[in-house]
């Protein structure tokens, strides 16, 4: 009977999991929402998803300010 081949080093074989989920579009319930420059930007990195890859860099940079000055102001408040 031929040996059959062991687990790879370091243990058990990878397993593929389930594809990422994509991202979902935020609730259109306005009770729901914190505050609304972070909504926004999500959305907009939301958006950015089907962009050019140049295009999602532009927009992630952008939501990044935004959240960074909106984080900034609660801190400040």
């Amino acid at each position: 009977m031929p040996a059959r081949p062991g687990p790879p080093p370091g243990g058990v074989p990878a397993r593929p999991g389930p594809p990422p989920a994509r991202p979902t579009a935020v609730d259109d319930d306005p009770d729901e929402r914190g505050h609304p420059a972070v909504d926004a930007a999500v959305q907009a990195m939301i958006n950015a998803s089907s962009l050019a890859p140049a295009d999602q860099i532009a927009q992630y940079e952008a939501a990044y300010e935004t959240l960074r000055e909106t984080l900034a102001s609660i801190d400040q408040a």
